[in-house]
């Protein structure tokens, strides 16, 4: 978890020399010979032709959204699908009747292909994104953005100088309830802003991720049971088979950072949007351990705290109880209640502002006493998708763009840093590197 300075170009580089030692990507997939391009100019009325990498639960689910947007409004179309596994390869090409591939780098090399959905594990987010960007694709990115700090910066560093457009895939965040809470902060209905919080609890008899293994698939596997291991493993430690590592990726620390980057980039990334302005934290601890599941390296149980310039957050999860705390964020003169229920993904027709009996006498001249109850507005679930076509045709920021989406994975990295090693972590904003002490402007 170590940041460490790369010059971007050769970051991608590496990626692509890591994927080149897998196998060349065929031509007779319709290939562009290489180079950087700027890509397409989408008009209003053209339809975006997109790629899909990773096509597993969640990007297959993804590319059936992208798809009905699609009936719907004629807007995008699925051109091609991408996964190291040939069964999910198979099922998508027929699903969305496009073209197939095991090599992600035979989508990226398509001229036809405007846009990416990349849905691989956390650890080849970046490296994909990247590649993309060079070749002149906007990005939808899964969430976590990534899966280390360096990699945060790199993407946004890449952003700015291609002027592609990236999504980061946490579709709550298109949610009206935390835009609603955003307008009513800076209105000054909660005062001065003192701590947020959230929950993120799930219980199951398996444990959490624990996903069923397929004991035919496995890279002898032939035909649809075929999995390319080595070209999934990619820049990660190599290692020999192993079913648990692949179908369970997220129970390992090469691969993913648990709870933290799989559930809390849900709430850390709509607080920002909350908060007015996207921020990175002065300092973040975590705590936690492996207390019922001792199948993973992970912990089950884990909780970060976080201090920012002005405010705290404090989060809570457990695999092992599924008992949630409201998400809210709490002012001196009153707390703005965001989540009932806790579940920050779900769906909430109202934000509730509960006034503080020690309000200041104008807060309570202009807001009053009691409860205020915010309607918010129905999202739809393909909300988040339908915003990133729209940014594509007009080269707008999206929703959840990359400044606030590395602001929240820097949080959510630094934690998973602080559980692993044991210690408070600093962000040097400066350097924009984590350090072991205060920087000394702080």
């Amino acid at each position: 978890m170590s940041d460490q300075s790369v010059n971007r170009r050769d970051f991608v580089k590496q990626a692509t020399q890591v994927g080149a030692a897998l196998g060349l990507a065929s031509q007779a997939f319709g290939a562009r010979p290489g180079g950087k391009t700027t890509g397409r100019v989408v008009g209003a009325n053209d339809r975006i032709q997109i790629g899909v990498i990773g096509v597993g639960g969640r990007g297959s689910y993804l590319a059936d959204e992208f798809a009905g947007i699609g009936k719907r409004n004629n807007g995008c179309q699925i051109m091609a699908v991408c996964d190291v596994w040939q069964k999910r390869v198979t099922q998508n090409k027929q699903r969305h009747n496009c073209d197939g591939t095991l090599d992600y780098r035979e989508v990226l090399s398509r001229s036809d292909i405007d846009a990416v959905l990349i849905a691989t594990p956390d650890h080849w987010h970046a490296k994909i994104a990247l590649e993309a960007m060079d070749k002149g694709k906007d990005v939808y990115l899964e969430k976590p953005m990534c899966h280390t700090i360096e990699e945060a910066k790199q993407l946004a560093s890449t952003v700015r100088e291609t002027k592609r457009v990236l999504q980061v895939g946490s579709q709550t965040t298109s949610s009206d309830q935390w835009h609603k809470a955003k307008k009513a902060i800076a209105d000054g209905m909660i005062g001065p802003m003192i701590m947020s919080q959230g929950s993120y609890h799930r219980n199951s008899i398996e444990g959490e991720w624990n996903w069923k293994i397929d004991p035919d698939a496995g890279p002898d596997g032939k035909g649809d049971n075929y999995i390319d291991w080595k070209m999934w493993l990619g820049p990660a430690q190599k290692r020999a088979w192993d079913a648990d590592r692949y179908f369970r990726f997220r129970k390992y620390w090469d691969y993913s950072g648990g709870v933290a980057t799989d559930l809390f980039y849900h709430v850390v990334a709509p607080m920002n949007i909350c908060w007015g302005e996207p921020q990175f934290p002065h300092r973040v601890a975590a705590l936690g351990g492996i207390w019922a599941f001792k199948d993973r390296e992970v912990p089950d149980t884990f909780n970060l705290l976080a201090d920012y310039k002005s405010h705290s957050l404090v989060l809570s999860s457990s695999m092992a109880n599924s008992q949630h705390i409201p998400g809210l964020i709490r002012g001196k003169d009153a707390s703005l209640i965001m989540v009932d229920h806790g579940r920050f993904e779900g769906h909430a027709d109202h934000i509730t502002v509960l006034p503080e009996r020690a309000a200041t006498p104008e807060y309570k001249a202009k807001f009053g006493t009691d409860p205020i109850k915010i309607p918010i507005e129905n999202t739809e679930r393909w909300a988040h998708m339908q915003n990133f076509l729209d940014c594509v045709r007009s080269r707008q920021k999206p929703t959840l763009d990359v400044e606030t989406g590395m602001r929240a994975q820097v949080t959510i990295t630094m934690a998973v840093q602080s559980y692993r090693e044991g210690r408070v972590l600093y962000w040097d904003e400066k350097t924009m590197k984590v350090t072991p002490k205060p920087p000394k402007s702080a």
